[in-house]
């Protein structure tokens, strides 16, 4: 007797994972070419796209609530525009983005006023394209961004201006708990968020609000200004 073999049908092909949207991008520079040379790099990137360009400010306040893109690039010289309030107006109109700062080579002080304003990073202009794709990546990511040539100093300016204030002397009195501290000093290592949930094995939602209540705590306002905390009293206990 003859057996009757049945041909299997062919298994269905895999799919693949779906692919994550790109981060929206808005590029706000009086430049021409070189804000086609900063479209032009993130473009290429297929986890970046570029929704929206101004050359000016008024142009930015309207581009960037309409587009509602994740980071935003100004830069810190927008002619006879005053960029430290441009990006205060900028975060006013769409609190949910972050700003990363474009300058040649900011000086401690205006660094300082940008984060004062609310701005997340900065970028120079001689930084290569890498760079540059890292740093908006990280600043998408929740990371603030400083370049290596200004951390040292930026830090110390911070620390000065920022946290030797009247509420200097009360700061040091409050009391943060053991994770907290952990989610503190993670953060004076430049992690994000998420790797700090990874790191420490909670919920991403958890280490957010962890990172808020230790801000609230030490009447801070950005998470760089935390790294000047660490750092200012890292240098305090070395000198006891």
């Amino acid at each position: 007797m003859t057996r009757k073999v049945v041909a299997r049908p062919p298994p269905p092909p895999r799919q693949a994972p779906p692919t994550p949207p790109a981060t929206p991008v808005a590029v706000v520079e009086d430049n021409r070419l070189l804000c086609a040379g900063i479209v032009a790099a993130l473009d290429r990137q297929p986890d970046l796209a570029v929704v929206a360009v101004a050359e000016d400010a008024p142009a930015a306040l309207r581009r960037v609530p309409e587009t509602r893109p994740q980071v935003v690039l100004v830069d810190a010289e927008l002619g006879d525009h005053d960029s430290y309030a441009l990006v205060a107006e900028i975060l006013r109109a769409a609190p949910e983005v972050r700003v990363l700062v474009i300058d040649l080579l900011p000086a401690p002080e205006d660094v300082v006023e940008f984060i004062r304003q609310g701005a997340s990073g900065f970028v120079v202009k001689d930084a290569t394209v890498e760079d540059l794709v890292h740093a908006v990546r990280s600043v998408a990511r929740g990371t603030d961004v400083l370049p290596p040539v200004l951390t040292g100093a930026l830090l110390s300016h911070v620390a000065q201006l920022e946290l030797g204030g009247p509420a200097a002397g009360t700061r040091r009195g409050i009391r943060v708990t053991a994770r907290e501290r952990e989610i503190i000093d993670l953060i004076a290592d430049g992690l994000s968020n998420k790797e700090i949930a990874e790191r420490v094995h909670l919920a991403t939602h958890t280490v957010k609000s962890h990172v808020h209540n230790v801000l609230q705590k030490l009447a801070l306002h950005s998470r760089l200004q935390l790294a000047a905390y660490v750092h200012q009293n890292a240098g305090r206990q070395a000198e006891a």
